[in-house]
C-alpha cells in the first residue's frame, strides 16, 4: 500500500501498532533528480549572469592607489557599457599587455585633452579636472606632449591610473590611446578591499563599497 502523503510504501503493521515502512525508491530517485536539475539550472543562470553581466577582476599592481589597492577584487559590468569620463575600467590584455589593465577614463573620442605637467593639472575641453582621488605627481611619459595633447581620436579613450607618479598608462607608447573595444567593463563594487598595515596588505572589511567616480 502507498501512503499518498509521504509517498512511502507501507510494508507491515506490527503488533504494537507501529508501522514498518520502506521508502518508495522510485519517488526518492525522482526527487533527487528534481533537486539536481534545479541546482544545475541555477548554476547555468549564475554562469550566464557572470559571463554577460558581471565579472570579478583582481587588481594587480599599485597604479590605482589610493582608490583601489593591489589584490582588491572588483565586480565589473559590461552589458551595454559605453565609456565615460571618470569611469574606472578594465582593459583587455589581448596581445599588447601581460595582464588586464585597471585604469580611469580621462577623456573619450572627440574631447580635447591637455595635460600641464608643470601645474600637475589635466584639462578636458578646456575645463580643469577636479581629481581628489589622485596620488602623486602627474609625470610625463615617453609620448611627447605635442602628440598627446589634442583631440582624442575616434573610437579611442585616454586613460590614466590614480597613482599618477607610477602608473603605466596612455602617457606611454606601450599603452597609448585605448581602443573602446578593448574595454571589457566598468568597475562597480570593491568586494574584497585591502589596506596597508605596517607595509603589509590586510583585508579591510570596512572598505567594501561601490566604486564611485
Amino acid at each position: 500500500m502507498i501512503d499518498k502523503e509521504t509517498k512511502t510504501e507501507i510494508v507491515e503493521e506490527l503488533d504494537d501498532g507501529k508501522l514498518k515502512i520502506k521508502l518508495n525508491t522510485n519517488t526518492v530517485t525522482a526527487t533527487v533528480f528534481d533537486w539536481l536539475g534545479s541546482l544545475v539550472a541555477a548554476l547555468v543562470v549564475v554562469l550566464v549572469i557572470m559571463t554577460f553581466c558581471f565579472r570579478i577582476i583582481d587588481v594587480d599592481g599599485r597604479s590605482m592607489e589610493p582608490t583601489l589597492i593591489n589584490t582588491d577584487k572588483v565586480v565589473i559590468t559590461d552589458l551595454f557599457y559605453t565609456p565615460h569620463d571618470g569611469d574606472i575600467v578594465i582593459i583587455s590584455h589581448a596581445e599588447e599587455y601581460s595582464k588586464p589593465l585597471v585604469k580611469r577614463v580621462i577623456a573619450t573620442a572627440g574631447q580635447d585633452l591637455r595635460i600641464d605637467y608643470d601645474k600637475n593639472a589635466v584639462y578636458v575641453d578646456g575645463e580643469k579636472l577636479d581629481e581628489p582621488y589622485i596620488q602623486g605627481v602627474t609625470v610625463s611619459g615617453d609620448v611627447p606632449s605635442e602628440e598627446l595633447n589634442g583631440i582624442v581620436p575616434e573610437g579611442k579613450v585616454f586613460v590614466m591610473g590614480d597613482n599618477r607618479s607610477i602608473s603605466l598608462d596612455s602617457r606611454y607608447r606601450q599603452i597609448g590611446f585605448i581602443d573602446e573595444n578593448a574595454i571589457i567593463g566598468k568597475a562597480q563594487l570593491d568586494i574584497i578591499p585591502h589596506k596597508y598595515e605596517n607595509d603589509r596588505l590586510k583585508f579591510d572589511i570596512s572598505g567594501i563599497r561601490y566604486v564611485y567616480n
